[in-house]
Order: structure tokens, then sequence, then C-alpha cells
């Protein structure tokens, strides 16, 4: 039996995160930055990975994720994010 992660695709959210950061006219590093002071390490590298969906995302980040970009956790999986 396939497991998710068996798939190329990795995550369900990496679009959508790219929009919202791009929205919020933020960097991956500044994004990562601020993922930091929550004490959620995720360099720009694997940001980078999670908006290609090569990379899983686990839940603490994303309620990392939603609260630095200020957005539910919900909406990071709508589809699709204009």
């Amino acid at each position: 039996m396939a497991r998710i992660i068996d798939s190329n695709e990795k995550n369900l959210i990496g679009s959508n995160l790219k929009i919202l950061r791009k929205q919020k006219k933020m960097s991956q590093q500044e994004l990562s930055d601020k993922l930091e002071t929550l004490a959620i390490y995720i360099c720009r590298g694997s940001i980078s990975r999670i908006e290609d969906k090569s990379r899983t995302v686990t839940d603490i980040e994303l309620y990392g994720l939603s609260k630095v970009l200020g957005v539910s956790i919900d909406s990071l999986f709508e589809y699709p994010i204009e």
C-alpha cells in the first residue's frame, strides 16, 4: 500500500504558502526568521522545499506559518488562493 509521503508532492500547502508569503512581501529568509521567534526552526531552504512540495510539514510548523502570516490554518489548505 502506498503511503501519502511516497508521492511526488509531500504537502498540500506549498503553493498557497508561496502566494501568501509574497502577498505579505516577505522573503523566505524573513519568514524563517519570524518563525524562529516562535521557537519554530525552519531554515530558508526548507521553506523553499515546502513551497515546491518536496518537504512535509508538521502540525507545529502549520501553526507557526499561520501565526506569522496572519491567516487561519484552514486558509493554508484552501484552493486556490488568488
